[in-house]
């Protein structure tokens, strides 16, 4: 079973759930081919505060100015991948850290110039993954992307996104978002087990699901579309998650291609 991790970067954040989500993610390994995506915004709107850059974003997006893409490289590529490639590797995970730059994993073109260096991933090549996982390593790849063949560009990338990109054309079975929510919620504010990509639409058009939820919904979509057989949203600080999701526990929301048959 191929199943690919993405963890939020609020979960990254604190040590104690890093070391926690890096045990459950090594256990893993023992019955599942895995990648690990991650994010840090948190951790990125703090750098940029510390050094007096305001932080906006559109649509769930950060506005990514030619100053936030060299905070883009520090701190997603830098020090968030590095600090969870050693939680994995003291977890007894051998690690590798890399972003979608490395290997032409994930090419990106400009999403929006509104939004400046964001994003929009139009191809991924799965090889370099393969090859690290054929070698006994395990993937941790950082939400950054490079531009077309022959260019330098970088570009700031929706982890989300990230995510579904390399699930797609990795073809994993399984795409399980650690977040610190506890799932999709309802106009009534209560946890929705199951949605399709209908179900997304309509919350994202009645204004149920906006910003940072609004974007992962939109990317679930695209995962249920490219043939990810399984997307889960979960609440990754509860004790155990991931040994609980891997064992079959409907803990979150699911997003599937069709309604649960009744």
């Amino acid at each position: 079973m191929k199943v690919l991790v993405k963890l939020g970067g609020t979960l990254l954040d604190n040590p104690a759930s890093l070391a926690s989500l890096a045990r459950q993610i090594a256990a893993t390994r023992a019955n599942a081919s895995v990648v690990v995506v991650h994010g840090g915004g948190k951790q990125m709107t703090r750098f940029l505060t510390e050094r007096g850059v305001e932080s906006r974003f559109v649509g769930g997006l950060r506005v990514t100015t030619p100053e936030v893409v060299d905070a883009v490289l520090k701190v997603f590529a830098g020090s968030v991948n590095k600090q969870l490639v050693g939680a994995l590797r003291a977890a007894g995970a051998p690690a590798a850290g890399l972003s979608g730059i490395d290997g032409g994993l994930a090419v990106a073109e400009q999403m929006n110039p509104e939004l400046g260096a964001v994003g929009r991933i139009v191809r991924a090549d799965e090889r370099i993954l393969d090859a690290l996982l054929d070698g006994g390593f395990l993937p941790v790849v950082a939400c950054v992307a490079g531009g077309e063949a022959g260019t330098d560009a970088v570009f700031n990338v929706n982890a989300d996104q990230m995510a579904v990109a390399c699930a797609a054309a990795w073809k994993a079975d399984r795409l399980l978002f650690l977040t610190d929510v506890p799932g999709v919620k309802g106009a009534d504010g209560a946890v929705l087990k199951r949605l399709t990509p209908e179900d997304a639409r309509e919350l994202i058009g009645s204004g149920v699901a906006t910003g940072g939820m609004q974007a992962k919904l939109e990317s679930d979509c695209a995962a249920v579309a490219a043939g990810v057989r399984e997307v889960r949203i979960a609440p990754g600080a509860e004790p155990g998650i991931l040994d609980r999701l891997m064992s079959g526990e409907a803990a979150g929301t699911v997003l599937a291609a069709e309604a649960a048959s009744a």
